[in-house]
């Protein structure tokens, strides 16, 4: 396994910001995650899973032990009828576009979410009415050193949720199960929310997407803007006046600027409304405001 020494993690991270890792490597199989997470044990250290690094902020300081990315190794997509099946480093995009080619409906809300298959099962990413939920079949895992199938229904599915976010699971690949559609139906569907996405959602900027959780019976961004903070900055940290629920790195924001961005919006909020929002995004390391 070839690691990297006191790796920037700025580089992995779609906000641009973060310290250095002590360890980083990117898995090719399987096998070699368990490699990974055995000489991260035996060092006493902690191993951090991550996949493009779109929903994370990662501190200042770095991250004190070894980051495992399932990425660029974990990325082959197969088709067989109304059946995918995708490795967790493959890109949302990429299994949506594969999809639409084999004119199958059923992700094409998936098709502007940055993120990894992995990612997106771990925290039962959605949008725009979809959610992974409504298409994962089964779900391949890693749970205690042993390989295991969990069948779609089995998941504990919620809003931003699975199972994987109370137990020590690792994604490794998931069959989805989708339908036959309309070549033209299906290619207009992801051309109306992509278009939506550049309309509505600052994407020149480096982000996390959104940032916060949706409260039940509110709207997150709706909730800020009504705060009175569009534009609100910290540092090079602001919320977005294209969309309040998005937090954005205008230029060189630090991660302790975008946390302490994060922390003021919730008081404001709260104070204002006596809603608590919750992040959406997974921080990683130590934070102080």
């Amino acid at each position: 396994m070839d690691y990297r020494y006191n790796e920037p993690m700025k580089n992995h991270t779609t906000f641009r910001t973060g310290g250095p890792a002590d360890r980083y490597c990117s898995a090719a199989s399987a096998d070699e995650i368990l490699e990974v997470l055995k000489e991260s044990e035996d060092r006493g250290e902690k191993t951090f899973i991550i996949g493009n690094g779109s929903n994370l902020l990662v501190s200042d300081d770095g991250i004190r032990g070894t980051v495992l990315e399932i990425g660029e190794h974990f990325r082959n997509i197969t088709v067989d009828g109304c059946r995918i099946y995708a490795e967790a480093g493959a890109l949302l995009s990429v299994i949506a576009a594969a999809a639409r080619d084999a004119v199958l409906t059923g992700m094409e809300f998936a098709s502007g979410i940055p993120g990894t298959l992995g990612g997106a099962v771990f925290m039962n990413a959605g949008a725009y009415g979809g959610e992974m939920k409504d298409i994962v079949e089964y779900v391949d895992v890693l749970r205690e050193g042993r390989r295991e199938r969990i069948a779609g229904p089995d998941m504990d599915f919620g809003y931003r949720h699975s199972i994987c976010c109370e137990q020590e699971i690792i994604v490794l690949g998931a069959g989805l199960l989708l339908a036959k559609g309309d070549a033209d139906l299906i290619r207009g569907r992801m051309q109306e929310l992509n278009q939506k996405r550049r309309e509505k959602q600052p994407l020149e900027y480096p982000s996390a997407g959104s940032t916060f959780k949706r409260p039940e019976g509110y709207f997150a961004g709706k909730l800020i803007q009504d705060a009175g903070l569009s534009g609100c900055r910290i540092g090079d940290a602001a919320v977005s006046e294209k969309h309040c629920g998005f937090l954005i790195n205008c230029g060189e924001a630090t991660s302790s600027d975008i946390y302490r961005l994060i922390r003021h919006v919730i008081r404001t909020v709260d104070e204002k409304f006596r809603v608590k929002l919750e992040p959406e995004v997974r921080m990683l390391g130590e934070f102080t405001e």
